[in-house]
C-alpha cells in the first residue's frame, strides 16, 4: 500500500442514539453541572492529574454526549480533594458532581 503521509482517524461525529438522560439525572442531583463553561481551571489544579491522566472537562463532555463506556474508570481516579471546587470561577460543586456520577452510573 502506498503511504500518502496521513492516517484515517476515528470519526468525531456524535452518535445521538446514546443515552443522553444521564446528564439530566446529574443536573437533578447537582444543578451547577449545567453552568460549567469549560475553562479548564479544574484540570489545571487537579491533584489526580499530577499522577494520572484525569480531565474533568473531558468527563463532562463525554457525559453530555452520552459516551459512558469509560466514565466509571475515569471518575474513580478522582481523589475528592476539592482543589477544583476552590478554583472554579463559576463556583461549581465538582465533588458533588463526581459523587452524582457514581450514583447515576451504578
Amino acid at each position: 500500500m502506498i503511504n500518502f503521509g496521513y492516517n484515517i482517524n476515528k470519526s468525531s461525529r456524535i452518535d445521538l442514539d446514546k443515552d443522553l438522560n444521564i446528564a439530566k439525572k446529574i443536573v437533578k442531583i447537582e444543578p451547577s453541572f449545567r453552568t460549567c463553561i469549560g475553562c479548564g481551571c479544574c484540570t489545571s489544579t487537579c491533584s489526580a492529574n499530577n499522577f494520572t491522566v484525569f480531565n474533568l472537562r473531558k468527563i463532562q463532555l463525554q457525559i453530555n454526549r452520552g459516551e459512558l463506556q469509560s466514565i466509571r474508570k475515569e471518575v474513580e481516579k478522582c481523589m475528592l480533594c476539592g482543589k477544583c471546587q476552590m478554583i472554579c470561577p463559576r463556583g461549581i460543586n465538582t465533588r458533588n458532581i463526581i459523587l452524582a456520577i457514581f450514583k447515576v452510573i451504578d
